[in-house]
């Protein structure tokens, strides 16, 4: 049970002390049908953005709030669905995604929905979480190769390198209250030993943490996924989907969506919201969007419709290279903030947008898509040395990502399971790739990352990857394409209390948040579950459903997680085994310690 309990239940059982029975927000007896609002028919909702969150939040209007989906319009500025859930290309220019997601069990918003949406390929009664389960089941993730050095060299990640002033460190945090650690960055509480541990590359590679980032999302992520802690080394803690997140869970929910009568409108740029704002009540009377040839429209809304706005962008003003041309670093053309900055004018409870969009030096970072082609690609047979698997099997190859810790600009590479998108030759390898230090100098090139071409990219991987001697069959069996992102980390940047808005601001009757500038209680951002669960609290809150939230799943609570995680962190021992190996042997608990 957590403090923000009553946040996600409406009504729960208390003791005769008036405290609430712990984890009875927990299992199925939560998960009814709740009884939608009488007038549903006649209400509409816009939903501003078509990102995972927005089409989430669309089929929790239909499957939950039963409204009917020819009044739901989803107004998106580009001419696809999926935001930041991207993926396409060809054989002419190569494939892309600008991103991926790491995924686990215990995203409960993200999986409520995803067990009744159609599998992209299983046919009925299977879903798409049926189907991410079974790949997952069936094809365990494991990385035997989560760091190398010395130009491709393989070390063990086991040992986090934590001294005792480091795990010290780690324990406070845990314990500190929130508000402690309000705009402090992680190099405020942590010293040089801990940012050059084995741990802290491990921690900053895998969620894109930089040192000078938010210590309150450091926390929360500690929080959250303490339980993944012994995945670290080997980040089996994760899963993934057998192709691109756009193909496995963009493209079926879009279908299913429109199946159901959801609209879909592009080239809609929703720039402001039109209010009656009054002492105690908020209420959006107009959408106003903007359109690619300039035309303006005005789109009525009444107290009883939505409307769900997603603040923010973390891919806004990406600018695209390839072989021959860098990726622009570009931060002039600012639309995916204008709607967030235009509510902030109108009201405090809009939050705080400047404090994540003004310093994109510090949010941007540098994507990759790499192209190996054939089978025998020099590449290719290099992963299959590191991690012992083969890249065209179809099954496993790096389970996430390697990363190159003696590199300057701190690059990482993953190859997820083979092909990762339809129309994919079969003797083409697709890997992801970034650089969490664009502006450092490249230890082979010479060059800042954000100045670099696909082919000047290409080159420092080989280099740290132990190719360069084969630099020039590579470069001409390989097609690069980057993406640069000058706000991808800007959730990340330090933050306090009412910076973010909350999900259904204080007096607002017909708007919610939804996204990675949200504020919800006990969960991070930078998720496919973060965004799942603004879409759950939005709907439920404005249409007054009688059906729980379900809460974080409480594995910083649970004393076999704390264990396992301890001894993660004291590598690989757990403090105090032999003492608690005494006391519990015998009795009930004894299998409670990590082995």
């Amino acid at each position: 049970m957590t403090n923000f309990q009553t946040v996600y239940q409406r009504s729960f059982p208390v003791s005769p002390d008036g405290d609430p029975y712990v984890q009875n927000d927990l299992g199925l007896y939560t998960h009814n049908h709740p009884v939608p609002p009488a007038d549903v028919a006649t209400r509409r909702a816009y939903l501003v953005g078509s990102g995972i969150g927005s089409l989430i939040a669309a089929a929790y209007l239909v499957r939950d709030g039963q409204m009917p989906g020819e009044n739901i319009t989803i107004l998106e500025e580009l001419a696809v669905p999926g935001g930041a859930f991207d993926g396409s290309g060809d054989t002419e220019k190569g494939f892309i995604a600008r991103g991926g997601r790491e995924m686990g069990q215990h995203f409960e918003c993200f999986w409520d929905i995803m067990k009744d949406i159609p599998a992209l390929e299983m046919p009925a009664p299977y879903t798409v979480l049926d189907e991410f389960r079974i790949t997952n089941e069936n094809d365990p993730n494991r990385n035997p190769c989560r760091i190398i050095n010395h130009q491709g060299h393989r070390r063990d990640a086991y040992r986090m390198g934590l001294n005792r002033k480091g795990q010290l460190a780690v324990l406070k945090l845990l314990f500190a209250r929130e508000s402690d650690t309000y705009y402090k960055s992680i190099e405020d509480w942590f010293d040089e030993d801990f940012l050059h541990s084995t741990f802290y590359t491990l921690w900053k590679t895998m969620f894109a943490f930089e040192q000078w980032q938010s210590l309150t999302e450091m926390k929360r992520y500690m929080h959250r996924f303490l339980q993944y802690m012994p995945g670290f080394s080997d980040l089996s803690c994760l899963r993934f989907s057998k192709y691109n997140q756009n193909d496995s869970f963009v493209v079926p929910l879009v279908r299913w969506l429109k199946d159901q009568g959801v609209v879909f409108r592009y080239d809609c740029l929703v720039h402001d919201l039109e209010m009656t704002i009054t002492a105690h009540r908020k209420v959006v009377d107009a959408v106003l969007v903007r359109h690619g040839d300039g035309t303006e429209e005005r789109i009525g809304v009444t107290d009883r419709d939505v409307v769900l706005v997603t603040n923010g962008s973390l891919t806004e003003c990406t600018g695209y290279g390839d072989m021959d041309h860098a990726a622009p670093y570009s931060t002039d053309e600012l639309a995916g903030w204008e709607l967030w900055r235009n509510l902030a004018k109108k009201s405090a409870v809009f939050g705080r947008p400047d404090v994540f969009c003004t310093d994109p030096d510090k949010t941007v970072w540098e994507s990759i898509s790499f192209n190996f082609i054939g089978a025998d690609h020099p590449f290719l047979r290099k992963i299959k040395e590191l991690t012992g698997n083969d890249p065209l099997s179809g099954r496993t190859v790096t389970g996430g990502i390697i990363t190159v810790e003696d590199s300057s600009w701190c690059i990482s590479l993953t190859m997820n399971r083979q092909p990762q998108f339809h129309g994919q030759p079969e003797d083409w390898g697709v890997a992801w790739a970034y650089g969490l230090y664009p502006f450092a100098i490249g230890d082979c090139v010479g060059k800042p990352m954000l100045e670099c071409t696909g082919e000047e990219i290409l080159k420092e991987y080989c280099y740290h990857f132990g190719l360069l001697d084969q630099f020039e069959e590579i470069r001409s069996r390989t097609k690069v394409r980057l993406a640069t992102m000058p706000y991808i980390t800007a959730f990340f940047m330090p933050r306090g209390k009412g910076d973010r808005p909350e999900v259904i601001p204080d007096g607002c009757v017909n708007l919610g948040f939804l996204g990675q500038f949200v504020e919800t209680p006990d969960d991070c951002v930078f998720t496919t579950e973060g965004s799942a669960r603004t879409a759950m609290m939005a709907v439920y809150g404005l249409l007054d459903l009688d059906r729980d939230v379900p809460p974080i799943w409480p594995a910083q609570y649970d004393i076999r997680a704390l264990l396992a995680s301890a001894k993660t962190l004291n590598n690989g021992r757990l403090p105090g085994g032999r003492l608690l190996a005494r006391l519990l042997k015998g009795s009930y608990y004894e299998d409670i310690l990590p082995s």
